[in-house]
C-alpha cells in the first residue's frame, strides 16, 4: 500500500506538470510569437538539463525535482516525455488556428493526464489490442477530451471528434510520443468537422 501511495504521489506530480501545458493557449492569445519562443526555450532548456542528469551531473533545484518524478523506466535513460509534451503544444500552435490548437492542447494537458491516472490506478480491463493500456484509461481520455472540445467549440460533433481522435492516439503503444500524436490527431479531427 505504501508503494502504491508513493507511485500515486509521483504520478500526480508528473501530471501536474503535464497539466501546466494548458496555459499555452492563454499565453498564445496574448502573444503568439513570445509563446512559441517560450516553448522553444523550455524544450531546449529541459533537453540540456536532462542531458546533464543523464551524464551524471547534478543541477541545483532541477536535478532533485526531476529525479523525484522520473518513472522507473526513465531512471537510466533520457526522459523524453517533457520534450514531446512541449513539441506537441508547439506543433499544435503552429499548425492549427487558435481555437483548434486550444482544443488540441487542452486534450493533451487534461485528457492524456486523466488517461494516465485512471488507467494506471483504476484500469482493470486491458485487452491485448490496447498493448497494456486499459479500457478505463481510454474512456477517461475520450470523456475529458470531449469536454475540452465542447468547451472550446460548443459543438457536440466537433467535441466527439476531438474525444475520439484523442482516445485513439492515446491508445497506441508509443509511450512518450503520444504527447506529439494526441494533440495533432485531436486538432486534425476538429478541423475535419469545422
Amino acid at each position: 500500500m505504501v508503494k502504491m501511495l508513493r507511485e500515486l504521489r509521483a504520478e500526480l506530480a508528473r501530471k501536474s506538470i503535464h497539466i501546466l501545458i494548458a496555459l499555452i493557449p492563454f499565453l498564445a492569445a496574448i502573444n503568439l510569437s513570445n509563446t512559441v519562443l517560450l516553448l522553444m526555450c523550455g524544450i531546449l532548456f529541459y533537453t540540456w538539463a536532462e542531458s546533464m542528469r543523464f551524464l551524471g551531473f547534478s543541477l541545483p533545484f532541477i536535478s532533485p525535482f526531476t529525479q523525484s518524478v522520473l518513472r522507473k523506466r526513465e531512471q537510466n535513460r533520457f526522459a523524453l516525455g517533457p520534450v514531446t509534451l512541449g513539441l506537441g503544444a508547439l506543433l499544435s500552435l503552429l499548425a492549427f488556428p487558435p481555437n483548434v490548437s486550444a482544443a488540441a492542447i487542452y486534450a493533451l494537458a487534461f485528457a492524456d493526464s486523466a488517461a494516465g491516472i485512471v488507467g494506471r490506478f483504476l484500469g482493470r480491463f486491458r485487452p491485448a489490442f490496447l498493448a497494456g493500456k486499459s479500457v478505463e484509461g481510454s474512456l477517461a481520455c475520450f470523456t475529458v477530451a470531449f469536454f475540452a472540445g465542447f468547451v472550446v467549440f460548443r459543438d457536440w460533433k466537433i467535441a466527439i471528434a476531438v474525444g475520439l481522435g484523442s482516445m485513439l492516439a492515446d491508445a497506441l503503444p508509443i509511450k512518450d510520443f503520444d504527447n506529439l500524436l494526441l494533440p495533432l490527431t485531436a486538432g486534425l479531427c476538429a478541423l475535419a468537422f469545422l
